[in-house]
């Protein structure tokens, strides 16, 4: 699939590559994908670098072999920088992101059985789009009063994104996630098998594994995380803080390969051309008319729905898409602290600065002489459609960015914001969090 075009070695304009042969790590996933296209049209060699991509089991295995070294950066949820950085989890290790991969792209899908439950239960609420989970609260109550234990759903990774997304959803209509359902992690490829041999009731995983379930007759899908948060961010690529200090100009150039691959692939007319590379054994190993039911702009609900318009399900390059906002990374730490992941006072502020680097970006973007926002964060939830963002007389435009509630998200009132959103299961008291988040004020 490579570009003749683009395979002239190119070397960054302030200094030597410091490190040219590396190993990047993957999942089976369509948001894997600006990694893939970047090695399969020569946008790596382009750039100097020789790039094996390494296909991984499980989000565990992506951490532990960027924290010790064993891959030298890697696609990684939106999460996990934060989580190895701070040390929620197994691994304590500075890492960093200058790269967002992906706005969208997830979905919340239930067993045909589950679903028909839902319907008998609220048909008016399942009638409605975006689907509200009032009908499946309903299907917990009636469990309850049976004396029946809960059901079973399944996320990807304790910090993903589909784990606060889902939980997001359910809490919105009062279901306790902690009480109220049993959430398990499952690795993405093994999300349909376990939702048709009845381990798990539903789950909220990326695309392809949703798209394979509705095909196959297994299950339905009941919300996009596009219709929870227009435009979200799903996946970053990241490397250790240490990784970049040795390899700033190696690091730079890798960015600048997967610029350039995600605006080849925000090309309505390369999406085919996109599921045809990212459905090899090698990557996502799934069929590739599967992979074009999300990539090609239309969405499938259920097998026997036709398919539905959906043309922002996978963004890689719009509404600059690829920025990493601290904003985004603030947003992620307050559902670490709504559902008890962070158990210390912390400056919010500091932290997403320490981790989400759009300085690193804007060099990237600079030296291909692209334009960048000069802002680091951009408030949540406050507009319905696309806008204009005028910065310091750029304007960059932006997709709609609306939480499916109702709620907004202010970057500068972290702590604000948690006092707003229902259902807490906090660890930190607030008062503290508080004073920490604003004697920088004082």
């Amino acid at each position: 699939m490579a570009d003749q075009s683009t395979t002239a070695t190119f070397a960054p304009n302030d200094g030597s590559l410091e490190k040219t042969r590396l190993t990047l790590g993957i999942i089976p996933l369509t948001d894997c994908a600006s990694l893939v296209i970047a090695k399969e049209r020569g946008l790596f060699e382009k750039y100097g670098l020789d790039v094996t991509l390494s296909r991984e089991a499980s989000w565990a295995n992506i951490r532990d072999k960027v924290a010790f070294g064993e891959l030298d950066g890697a696609h990684m949820l939106a999460g996990m920088p934060i989580a190895t950085s701070i040390g929620i989890g197994a691994v304590q290790k500075p890492t960093i992101t200058a790269f967002s991969m992906n706005l969208n792209g997830n979905a919340i899908t239930v067993s045909n059985e589950l679903y028909q439950r839902m319907v008998d239960a609220d048909p008016d609420a399942m009638a409605k789009r975006p689907i509200s989970a009032q009908a499946l609260k309903k299907v917990v109550d009636q469990d309850k009063a049976a004396g029946k234990p809960p059901m079973t759903f399944a996320m990807v990774f304790p910090v993903s994104t589909h784990n606060y997304e889902m939980r997001y959803w359910m809490a919105s209509a009062g279901i306790d996630p902690d009480r109220d359902i049993r959430l398990i992690v499952i690795p993405p490829p093994q999300m349909v098998a376990n939702l048709e041999s009845r381990n798990i009731d539903g789950y909220c995983v990326g695309e392809p594994w949703n798209a394979h379930a509705v095909s196959a007759g297994i299950g339905r899908t009941l919300i996009t995380n596009y219709e929870i948060w227009n435009n979200s961010p799903e996946k970053v690529f990241a490397v250790n803080r240490e990784w970049h200090d040795a390899h700033p100009n190696t690091h730079r150039a890798l960015v600048q390969a997967l610029i350039e691959a995600s605006e080849w692939m925000d090309q309505p007319e390369n999406r085919e051309g996109v599921a045809s590379a990212i459905a090899q054994p090698a990557y996502v190993d799934a069929p590739e008319s599967v992979i074009q039911m999300s990539m090609t702009g239309t969405y499938q609900y259920g097998s026997d729905e036709p398919p539905q318009p959906m043309p922002d399900f996978n963004v890689f390059s719009r509404y600059a898409a690829n920025y990493p906002w601290r904003s985004h990374a603030k947003w992620f730490m307050t559902q670490m602290y709504r559902w008890g992941q962070i158990d210390r006072g912390l400056d919010i502020s500091k932290a997403a600065a320490d981790i989400y680097r759009p300085d690193i970006y804007r060099d990237a973007m600079t030296a291909l002489g692209r334009n960048v926002p000069s802002l680091d964060d951009k408030t949540e939830g406050t507009h319905a459609s696309e806008w204009t963002l005028d910065d310091q007389g750029t304007a960059f435009h932006m997709g709609s960015d609306l939480f499916f509630d109702g709620h907004t998200f202010d970057p500068k009132e972290p702590v604000e914001y948690l006092t707003k959103i229902p259902m807490n299961h906090m660890s930190v008291d607030l008062e503290t969090l508080t004073k920490l988040n604003r004697q920088k004020d004082a």
